[in-house]
């Protein structure tokens, strides 16, 4: 014992008192885990005496298990983010629809869960539209193989929209002179229309752009403007027409139109990374709260950051968002 208690003295350089209370400890601790193994060899395990009436319990829970397996399988279809076809359910139909129009019901008979019927209805109620039968895949947990079934039955209906007279023609007031050879001349203006062409749409720094701006575009209305800006602001600007495709809620017409006229003329706002508090950084689109907090921390132990290298040793970030987010960062 007491050459025991000399190795742990010298081992973790304290005191002859400590190091005795140590062994105290650690033998005290060998002891409370090799009970159980003790308790197992000494004591012999007995069988206990099941009787009938035990049985009966037994086999009244077994059948309530099989009944709660059939549930589950039979609520596996409605589970987000799975599509497995239960073959107990009803056989899902298949007849030409319209994905505008088409409501809840109506896709679950198609053979969509529940929960993506919803979230589609939900995406239309937003002003969402689907404008080609590959917009569907732009669904959050879209089944690719459920689309590949639909995909000949989509009927997409395209409307078009009446021209109204007054964007086709305006009419300008015209003073004209009474015939004075007519008895009945009449002193009233002549009406004469004139043929009416729409501005032009020119191209625009979406670095800049206001909500009045991106609503000139087609398909984009007060809700996709509104969140264009958002996004762009909490980014701190775009660097590339790719990161278009990340705002929610934009079809393949907006992504088309932003792609055609929104133009990247002014840089990015820059994060000072070395001075950036924890809530500044948790503001980007890129970076969440955690990540925010383990930067700010790691900088005071560790010291200023030199390069987007050395973000690398922060294993919360990986190499995809240290790389979108470089372009955001000053050193």
């Amino acid at each position: 014992m007491k050459k025991a208690v000399d190795i742990l003295r010298d081992y973790f350089g304290v005191s002859q008192q400590e190091a005795r209370g140590m062994f105290v400890l650690l033998t005290l601790t060998g002891f409370l885990l090799l009970l159980p193994l003790a308790y197992r060899l000494w004591v012999p395990d007995s069988i206990p005496d099941t009787s009938a009436s035990d049985k009966r319990q037994l086999d009244s829970l077994v059948a309530l298990l099989e009944v709660d397996n059939n549930e589950v399988d039979e609520r596996r279809e409605t589970t987000p983010g799975r599509y497995e076809p239960n073959v107990k359910t009803k056989k899902a139909e298949r007849f030409a629809f319209d994905p505008n129009t088409v409501d809840a019901e109506s896709w679950q008979r198609l053979g969509a869960p529940r929960w993506l019927a919803d979230r589609i209805v939900r995406y239309r109620s937003k002003g969402g539209q689907f404008r080609k039968k590959e917009d569907l895949l732009k669904i959050y947990d879209f089944p690719p193989e459920l689309y590949g079934e639909l995909e000949p039955y989509i009927r997409l209906s395209v409307e078009k929209r009446a021209e109204k007279p007054s964007e086709k023609y305006r009419e300008r007031l015209v003073d004209a002179k009474p015939e004075s050879n007519k008895p009945y001349a009449s002193n009233r203006p002549v009406y004469t229309a004139e043929r009416y062409s729409k501005p032009v749409l020119q191209p625009f720094d979406i670095n800049t752009a206001d909500t009045t701006e991106l609503k000139k575009l087609r398909g984009i209305g007060s809700k996709l403007a509104g969140r264009i800006v958002k996004f762009r602001d909490a980014l701190g600007g775009f660097i590339s027409p790719d990161q278009y495709a990340e705002v929610f809620g934009l079809d393949s017409l907006a992504l088309q139109e932003l792609n055609q006229y929104g133009q990247i003329r002014t840089p990015a706002k820059k994060l000072v990374i070395n001075t950036a508090t924890a809530e500044e950084l948790d503001r980007h689109v890129y970076l969440s709260k955690r990540q925010a907090e383990i930067i700010v921390n790691y900088r005071t132990q560790h010291g200023p950051y030199t390069s987007p290298e050395s973000l690398r040793n922060i294993r919360i970030l990986d190499a995809k968002t240290i790389e979108k987010l470089t372009p955001y960062l000053a050193f």
